[in-house]
């Protein structure tokens, strides 16, 4: 019998959950990191009294190494195995977090912000498609929704971090981000616990790895739920494709040519649309916020409030993509997003800007749970991790154009310039996913790709 019908036939249980924390605490760490360089800024900008050109170095830092993290990631997945990328990457970030730290000069910092932007990169890349390689297609939805959800954790964290670690000690700016760092002592627990990817082992004429990984999960899932198996479906699923030299040259070859194109366009297009939107969005409200006469300290509590937002978003959107398939979920959120920044554009009231700007954090961050659930699904395993990585990068473009652009409608159109670009930006997506994009709930990853 094949053993990814075995794999695929097991019902959600301890060995899948375990699997959900390893993932989702990585992305809690991830999110961390990236968000709490907005509250750094502050204290940098006194430490070595940088110019705003040199401040919007910074800000551009982690999405920049960002970009060149993801690709990486997942042509070395694809190449070498999802299992150490995933934990090679967490080690990378967390040591030049702890560079960034003690940094001496500006010069140090920014290039040790750059390169932790590449570990987080490469790990937020590889977690998504290496785990939805685990799970039965009738809860991968709600699970890799669910496991992008721990992001906004991380967001939460870093608000809390920018509230009250930052301002309230010697130094407080370097102690953040050796906070962030310490999830480095996840790797002791990584190392026993996290198998490597059945399919990616068969791709690779790896069998009997991959039988021992089926096997303990097969053991496992009968110890957890107490009953037996199901049983094995008669009628198989595709084989994984072997595995095929991934370099990136062969890996964009292959995206772009006649049978993938148009998955590749919407998967890209959709990665820039969100992370344009959602970066623009975040790196400017504190400032946006302050423009309005809102304190610096207001602005940063209702930051918090914005962030705790992000967490329904993300849960509520997981949910949904089981019961209205992952491409009308994302629709659903990119709509209301749109709604949402035309809403909080029309807005001068600080409380109902923060609730218009909350508003908008939901169905952003639901956004990407759809998408973080749909872009593994599209791609064949051989060139899953990479097909993510790149889509990812695609979208850090315009997490690092977001900042400048904005800034320019902010100059020349003011607050509501800034959000009605940005519901424009995000009707299109709407459009572009509903006409083109894929039906995948409840499928196989092999009957999606074959």
């Amino acid at each position: 019998m094949s053993l990814l019908a075995r794999l695929d036939r097991l019902p959600l249980s301890r060995p899948h959950h375990r699997l959900l924390v390893i993932g989702g605490l990585g992305y809690t760490f991830d999110g961390m990191d990236a968000a709490i360089v907005a509250f750094l800024l502050p204290s940098v900008q006194a430490e070595w009294g940088l110019s705003n050109a040199q401040l919007g170095l910074i800000g551009s830092a982690t999405p920049f190494g960002f970009l060149f993290g993801a690709a990486l990631a997942g042509i070395l997945g694809d190449r070498f195995g999802r299992r150490w990328v995933m934990m090679g990457a967490l080690a990378f970030y967390c040591a030049f977090t702890l560079v960034a730290a003690g940094a001496p000069s500006f010069e140090l910092f920014l290039v040790a912000r750059v390169l932790a932007g590449v570990g987080t990169g490469a790990e937020s890349a590889i977690i998504a498609p290496f785990l939805s390689e685990f799970v039965p297609p009738a809860r991968r939805g709600w699970f890799v929704g669910a496991l992008a959800g721990f992001f906004s954790f991380g967001f939460v964290g870093a608000a809390l971090l920018g509230r009250f670690v930052v301002p309230t000690m010697d130094e407080g700016w370097r102690w953040a981000q050796v906070l962030t760092a310490l999830p480095v002592l996840m790797l002791l627990w990584w190392r026993r616990s996290l198998p490597e990817s059945p399919r990616y082992l068969l791709a690779n004429g790896r069998t009997e790895e991959a039988e021992r990984v089926v096997v303990a999960f097969e053991r496992e899932t009968e110890r957890a739920t107490g009953a037996p198996l199901p049983p094995i479906p008669d009628s198989e699923e595709g084989a994984v494709q072997a595995a095929r030299k991934v370099g990136l040259g062969s890996a964009l070859r292959y995206l772009w040519s006649g049978a993938m194109a148009r998955r590749t366009a919407i998967t890209w297009l959709l990665w820039f649309v969100i992370t344009f939107s959602y970066y623009g969005f975040f790196s400017w409200i504190p400032t946006l916020l302050v423009q309005q006469g809102i304190t610096v300290t207001k602005s940063f509590e209702f930051s918090i409030v914005i962030y705790l937002a992000q967490v329904p978003g993300y849960f509520s959107a997981a949910w949904l993509g089981e019961r209205l398939d992952r491409k009308n979920t994302i629709a659903l959120y990119l709509a209301g997003s749109a709604v949402s920044a035309f809403w909080l554009s029309q807005m001068t009231d600080p409380v109902m800007i923060m609730v218009s700007g909350a508003v908008l954090s939901f169905f952003l961050n639901g956004t990407y749970a759809g998408l973080y659930s749909y872009t593994p699904e599209v791609f064949p395993t051989w060139v899953r991790a990479s097909g993510t990585g790149l889509s990812s990068a695609f979208g850090r473009v315009g997490s690092i154009l977001a900042p400048s652009i904005i800034g320019f409608f902010a100059a020349t159109w003011g607050f509501g310039g800034v959000f009605g670009m940005t519901t424009t930006v995000l009707a299109v997506g709407v459009v572009a996913v509903l006409v083109f994009g894929l039906s995948t709930a409840g499928k196989s990853l092999e009957e999606l790709t074959e």
